[in-house]
């Protein structure tokens, strides 16, 4: 509508204000030469523009405010870097090449995931990392809001879940091990959670710049925040040490029960009146059975439902979840691990164990966001010599590794290839516990992807992208960017 396109102008206007001192007047009818034009056209693909750059003056065409959002993206990359800064630059020719340009994304799901369990992260850095998705025309924000670590949202229904579940006394230091007479801990508190005030200011940021956010509520494994703060949710009788100070899977597990199905259909209540997202995701993923296989009343309860055994049992509370949001118009969204026990219907899979997870559900007709570990897990080092690096969880990810993902497997057929909805980075932070150290892991691996998940895959090409990423990286520091160095030197506060 017009409206929504006055305020994709509204938005170029601020942006760039900053960096030029420009106050440029938005009108609803042009007024002489030169300007910028935004125009509604239909039969432009969602999502693309067409731009036209010419002695006369810039015109953006596009059929929705997400092509007119990115065509004035591409024509602040077509400024000198320093149109991202955030103080008056003096002295710049704010000039724009004459181009042509017809743009549109390959993959709907453009996106990147942020764990606040494990290391709460600021609001203001959730804001400015949103704004970088952005910036490299990303349109999801997976928001990983609950661990064994840390509750992190507020849930006014059930206000333990944060009075209790967000603040653990210690954390490890160092590489995670099982063994207690190797572990450090820090002796510190790690506090930290949102309000709802919070997470609405966040959500409409995110809308302003075309970024949906996803949030993910853990169930029923990743659990052991929520059943320290709601005893009656635990799957054994032993007392709950607290929350998780370390690493690893907790052997922690929401009991199935009828009340704790209760318990989190109303947590994704509140969570749905917050997030308008069509997509709710609800994990699924690394939930330790032992727990269950030792419960006689949850085996029992089993047997009484008909289940073969604790996958089956698994999938049954998934599809509580499921039928719950499916009858308030959302979508469940779960890790590779819903799989198992059989998939809850109208599921989207997030394959993160390689591809196959994301293979097997487009075979059956579900919709997939690939995310295999092996390619967008950011928490993975960036060098081969790691002692050069910040301490990570392991593996070895670089630039070049993630810019040759290809996100559609060769083993779907073209109707299978459809139900690809795209990509998306991973950031766990058990060993990222800073902003700036987020930052670092991110970039550039996440302007990589970006291409990947934007571009066609014949239009890609590593030895062009490196020689174009320089210029880039000086946006990411006018932007004030902490990012890896190509050369690896790099301090990371």
């Amino acid at each position: 509508t017009a409206s929504e396109f006055r305020r994709v102008a509204r938005r170029f206007v601020r942006d760039i204000g900053s960096a030029t001192g420009f106050d440029l007047p938005i009108a609803d009818r042009r007024r002489g030469g030169g300007g910028i034009t935004l125009r509604r056209v239909p039969g432009i693909p969602r999502e693309g523009y067409r731009l036209d750059v010419t002695v006369t003056g810039i015109v953006v065409q596009a059929s929705d405010s997400a092509g007119a959002f990115y065509a004035l993206e591409t024509v602040k990359q077509l400024l000198p870097p320093a149109i991202y800064r955030e103080a008056e630059v003096r002295g710049v020719a704010w000039s724009v090449p004459a181009v042509h340009i017809e743009d549109a994304p390959r993959f709907p799901w453009r996106g990147s995931h942020m764990d606040v369990g494990r290391h709460f992260q600021p609001k203001a850095f959730v804001k400015k990392y949103i704004d970088l998705l952005a910036r490299h025309k990303l349109n999801r924000f997976h928001w990983h809001l609950t661990e064994d670590q840390g509750w992190r949202i507020d849930i006014r229904k059930y206000p333990r879940l944060t009075q209790v579940g967000s603040c653990r006394d210690n954390t490890l230091v160092g590489s995670h091990t099982d063994d207690p007479a190797k572990q450090v801990f820090d002796g510190r508190k790690h506090c930290g959670f949102y309000t709802q005030d919070d997470i609405r200011e966040v959500v409409a940021y995110a809308a302003e710049r075309m970024v949906t956010v996803v949030p993910e509520i853990e169930m029923p494994g990743h659990a052991q925040a929520a059943v320290y703060a709601y005893p009656f949710l635990s799957s054994t009788t032993d007392s709950i040490p607290g929350l998780r100070r370390m690493w690893g899977v907790s052997p922690y597990i929401i009991n199935p029960s009828d009340r704790s199905v209760s318990f989190m259909q109303d947590v994704l209540t509140e969570v749905m009146a917050l997030f308008p997202s069509p997509w709710i995701h609800i994990g699924g993923d690394e939930a330790v059975k032992d727990q269950w296989k030792a419960n006689p009343e949850i085996q029992a309860r089993i047997r009484s439902l008909g289940l073969k055994d604790e996958h089956e049992m698994q999938s049954w509370f998934i599809r509580q979840m499921d039928t719950f949001l499916t009858k308030h118009g959302r979508r469940l969204i779960g890790w590779d691990e819903i799989l198992e026990g059989g998939l809850a219907e109208g599921a989207t899979v997030m394959s993160w164990r390689g591809m196959a997870g994301g293979i097997d559900a487009a075979k059956q007709g579900h919709d997939v966001v690939m995310a295999p570990g092996s390619h967008t897990y950011f928490d993975h080092y960036q060098s081969q010599n790691q002692a050069s690096e910040p301490l990570a969880i392991g593996g070895f990810t670089n630039v070049e590794k993630v810019y040759g993902f290809e996100p559609v497997p060769e083993a779907l057929t073209p109707a299978q290839a459809k139900h690809i909805l795209g990509a998306q980075s991973q950031l766990w932070t058990e060993y990222i516990p800073t902003p700036r150290q987020l930052e670092y892991m991110a970039y550039p691996r996440l302007t990589a992807l970006s291409e990947v998940v934007w571009s066609a895959r014949s239009r890609r090409d590593y030895g062009n992208f490196m020689q174009r990423l320089p210029v880039h990286l000086q946006r990411l520091d006018a932007l004030d960017v902490n990012y890896r160095r190509l050369d690896g030197a790099a301090i990371v506060p």
